[in-house]
């Protein structure tokens, strides 16, 4: 399931949440390592949206124990609802053989990649998403924003990557970088990633709600719409209606 434009994951622990994000969503991320029962949900789950199963390791910001921590991805793998599988770079660079065996299943790879303290150089971070590419369907950075600067890298990566014809996703984490969510569509980014409004979980730093989000992206990517949201002659600002759907 290589993304066909941009697509609109919401990410959750517990699958039965998929209907409250039907008409805003593209995919679910189900984030299998802070989710109970996972195997059961997957089992039992008969939504309409397609899944992205991450079984994210303990070492890249998850809850998943090493051990068992790919078996249990693949057994998500079989499931006909996983169209995508997120693997770590650091992970796909030691058990590279493990992507055929996910193709197998018919399903596509995205290969991740975060940095919580910082983000690099822009040769290093264009580096990354090179590297990401050559293991992986969809290369997926996400990094730490101390800076504008450091955010404009992030954008200015995703931009060269996609004039490359590589498939991505980049964000840049952090109150600083959360703007680069709503925006890096518009550079390339093949994925955005988005919590419910009712999941505690905390995946990662900068995160804004779903509904929000998805309103946010289509105001920049629609033209029409960002110009609804300017004060007109009589200084009122017009109000914006429409959100992502799914396709």
């Amino acid at each position: 399931m290589k993304p066909d434009g941009f697509a609109l994951a919401a990410t959750t622990n517990d699958l039965t949440r998929e209907p409250k994000v039907r008409d805003v969503a593209d995919v679910i991320e189900f984030r299998m390592d802070k989710a109970e029962d996972p195997i059961e949900q997957l089992s039992e789950y008969d939504g309409e949206l397609s899944l992205i199963a991450t079984n994210r390791g303990q070492w890249f910001g998850g809850q998943a124990r090493d051990t068992g921590r790919l078996d249990l991805l693949f057994t998500a793998s079989e499931f006909d609802c996983v169209e995508m599988v997120d693997i770590e770079l650091e992970t796909a660079r030691g058990s590279g053989w493990v992507i055929p065996e996910f193709r197998d299943n018919d399903v596509d790879v995205i290969i991740s990649y975060h940095a919580f303290e910082d983000t690099p150089d822009q040769e290093t971070l264009d580096a990354i998403f090179e590297q990401c590419s050559q293991y992986g369907e969809v290369a997926k950075v996400a990094t730490f924003a101390e800076s504008y600067g450091d955010a404009l890298r992030m954008l200015n990566a995703v931009h060269r990557a996609t004039d490359e014809g590589k498939q991505v996703a980049g964000i840049a984490m952090g109150g600083v970088g959360s703007h680069t969510r709503a925006v890096a569509p518009l550079y390339g980014s093949k994925l955005g990633y988005a919590p419910l409004p009712s999941d505690t979980s905390e995946y990662a730093p900068g995160q804004i709600s779903i509904h929000t989000l998805a309103s946010m992206i289509e105001t920049f990517s629609s033209p029409e719409q960002y110009e609804a949201q300017l004060p007109n002659p009589d200084g009122a600002v017009a109000k914006k209606s429409g959100v992502v759907g799914t396709e």
